[in-house]
């Protein structure tokens, strides 16, 4: 699948900003199962710099750093990219998640040493209460894959998808207690299961293209970011699991980047001076081709 991705950020201040610097994961990385033809990202006001690098993870990173006052800014990022579904992973011939751990653990490999970093807590990836909560899916010699399939359908059964109960800083003990968040909760929720028992698992940011009811018409700007768990398996790679929409990811999930938990692949982040209060707009259009 081919989609053009416009992705627009709009921060409205109460007072003028003297300067700014932000560092925006906007633009999608190519691999394997993805590759990135075109990609630019547009601001105005026009930066004093703006330079683009590759982080630890391999994602590509924007940073800005704008001098000139402003009561708005606004970051325009629009891609062209080519996705391919992951049709060759069968769940039940993975091997065991007892075999998974022990192959991350002994780092024999270059990929199980590279799998092995995200064997860990992070920040916004406690594991206080996950281990519980996934140990009922435990069962001696199942299937990796399956397991992530089995935790994909728990979450998305036990929770409620809704908005204003948690933030970007919420704890995983805090979602478990309130049985409700969304995609970033649900993301590091499979994050903590998963690394509770051993196993390497990776957040992972990007865009999901959404379909209109039958009948109405697709609205501009209603599409969203999105966030989903990735978890290796020795047979097959990594292998993304989405929770919020309890699938395995297919060719409609396009990715930005991924890391040990948001705070490595967050849309924007930066600091101001000056600015008082201010308001934030997102209106993302994922287009195929």
């Amino acid at each position: 699948m081919e989609y053009q991705i416009q992705h627009t950020t709009r921060f409205t201040y109460e007072q003028p900003v003297g300067s700014s610097y932000q560092t925006l994961h906007l633009t999608p990385r190519s691999f394997d199962r993805q590759l990135v033809n075109r990609a630019a990202v547009r601001v105005t006001p026009e930066p004093l710099s703006q330079e683009t690098r590759i982080d630890f993870f391999g994602n590509s990173v924007t940073d800005l750093f704008i001098r000139n006052p402003h009561d708005e800014l606004t970051i325009f990022s629009e891609s062209n990219v080519v996705v391919t579904a992951n049709e060759g992973v069968l769940l039940d011939l993975s091997p065991s998640w007892e075999t998974t751990t022990q192959v991350a653990r002994s780092a024999l490999t270059d990929d199980a040493r590279e799998a092995g970093r995200f064997c860990f807590p992070s920040p916004h990836v406690e594991l206080a209460g996950a281990r519980d909560y996934a140990r009922p899916l435990m069962a001696p010699g199942k299937p990796l894959l399956r397991l992530a399939m089995e935790l994909t359908e728990r979450i998305h059964t036990d929770f409620e998808y809704r908005g204003g109960v948690t933030d970007v800083h919420t704890p995983v003990p805090d979602v478990l207690a309130s049985r409700a968040g969304v995609c970033q909760d649900f993301a590091h929720l499979g994050l903590a299961c998963l690394r509770a028992w051993g196993l390497p698992a990776r957040y992972v940011s990007g865009y999901l293209l959404t379909r209109p009811p039958e009948g109405q018409a697709r609205l501009t700007g209603a599409d969203a970011s999105h966030a989903w768990f990735s978890v290796w398996c020795p047979e097959f790679g990594w292998v993304d699991f989405d929770p919020t929409n309890n699938l395995k990811t297919h060719a409609e999930h396009i990715t930005i980047g991924w890391g040990r938990d948001y705070s490595d692949v967050s849309p924007t982040r930066g600091h101001i001076h000056g600015g008082g209060a201010q308001q934030l707009d997102v209106a993302v259009d994922v287009i195929p081709v």
